[in-house]
């Protein structure tokens, strides 16, 4: 299981490599270059779904049904 994902603000562009939680979803992440608060899209459990380069640790276990439910 890969624990970091590059999130990419749709704002600014700006990357930022995170430590995604095992245990909670990341609904909010306020994004370092602009400021812009990013929450999950339709459909997505966190933003680590939304705007990472990989999906949440349970996603990656369990698939796409899996998170936070």
């Amino acid at each position: 299981m890969q624990l970091q994902s590059t999130l990419t603000c749709p704002a600014c562009s700006h990357k930022a490599t995170e430590i995604m939680p095992t245990d909670a979803c990341t609904f909010f992440y306020d994004c370092n270059g602009c400021g812009t608060r990013l929450k999950p899209k339709a459909g997505d459990c966190c933003v680590f779904c939304s705007y990472g380069t990989v999906p949440c640790p349970p996603i990656q276990e369990n698939g796409k049904s899996a998170c936070c439910g």
